[in-house]
């Protein structure tokens, strides 16, 4: 195994022999703050959606959301319009969270999503604007 915190994060999700190994690695990259980590890690989230890995997904979409923050939530909306077969109940905290902590950023983000030519990006833009504190903006 490789002694890169990111190569060996991977080779886990691939193998998924030690979900506990995967989980503390996992921590450990979002726990860095290390920005620079984000092109490899969005390259891999892509990769492993491809490949039908929703245990990937969830893993992966939780550091790229404590790393970049408000900022990832359009990658993170298209990653969840990608149906896997899973509930995303993990993908769907991190959205949701993210969302919750900077409402302004957030509606600046998602709004464009809801007229995204993918109409399941834009049902999942809906969905997560519905989780901006406050009373819902006028139709």
């Amino acid at each position: 195994m490789t002694t890169d915190p990111l190569d060996q994060l991977f080779e886990l999700l691939d193998s998924l022999d030690s979900v506990d190994e995967a989980i503390d690695l996992a921590d450990a990259v979002a726990a860095s703050g290390d920005l620079a980590l984000l092109p490899r890690l969005e390259a891999a989230l892509d990769r492993f959606i491809g490949e039908g890995n929703f245990y990937a997904r969830e893993m992966l979409g939780g550091v790229i959301a404590s790393l970049g923050g408000t900022g990832t939530l359009p990658l993170l909306i298209r990653a969840s319009a990608v149906d896997l077969g899973d509930d995303q109940d993990g993908l769907a905290t991190e959205i949701v969270a993210l969302v919750q902590s900077d409402p302004d950023e957030s509606r600046a983000l998602l709004e464009p999503l809801t007229k995204d030519a993918d109409p399941v990006v834009a049902e999942r833009a809906v969905w997560a604007l519905r989780f901006l504190p406050g009373p819902p903006p006028h139709a």
